[in-house]
């Protein structure tokens, strides 16, 4: 005997548009609870199903049943949940920069304003903390980056590069090791 979800399956792969409803129908609910349990909010887990939807009737044509429908979905829904993670992430990563070197008033000032003498020190400054930060393998200076710039948990920042929370601490102590030194140096001629 055929289960509910081969037989949803079976009746997409024909072009039967109404088991794209039946399937939405069936798997929604806990598509947006799982969305809901990484942002805690329902508007984001909401807007992420959206997207989890989309990649399930993109790719349902290559599911080999191999596991259970319940199961691809489940993996769908927490690679975009951590997929979004990260492009937030990066996000203010990029804010937190722009924000720490003082882009904006760089900008004004290529554009005419005021020379900001200090900024433009603080500038040079984070340039050298980047050379530095980018001599580290990637995983330890994205780890650093998350932990010392961004201000993430060890917790937070093991859900975003998926490994585990002592691999996390360990990543960022053979970070500081290694470019701990050349970062005081930095920072001590900056005050």
């Amino acid at each position: 005997m055929k289960s509910d979800d081969d037989h949803i399956i079976q009746k997409i792969k024909s072009g039967d548009q109404s088991a794209y409803d039946e399937l939405l129908k069936t798997y929604e609910r806990r598509v947006i609870q799982t969305c809901f349990k990484f942002f805690l909010n329902k508007e984001d887990a909401e807007d992420l199903s959206q997207e989890v939807f989309l990649e399930i009737f993109q790719s349902i044509y290559s599911f080999r049943g191999d596991s259970k429908l319940s199961t691809w979905i489940y993996r769908i829904s927490i690679a975009k949940c951590l997929d979004e993670i990260k492009k937030r992430s990066r996000k203010k990563r990029i804010d937190s920069f722009k924000q720490m070197i003082h882009i904006d008033d760089v900008t004004n000032w290529l554009s005419g304003g005021v020379m900001p003498d200090k900024n433009i020190r603080q500038n040079d400054n984070m340039k050298q903390i980047l050379k530095a930060l980018n001599t580290l393998p990637d995983s330890q200076r994205v780890a650093f980056t998350l932990s010392k710039i961004d201000g993430y948990t060890n917790k937070e920042i093991a859900e975003i590069m998926n490994i585990s929370s002592n691999a996390v601490e360990l990543l960022v102590s053979r970070a500081k090791k290694k470019t701990g030194d050349e970062l005081k140096s930095i920072l001590k001629n900056s005050s």
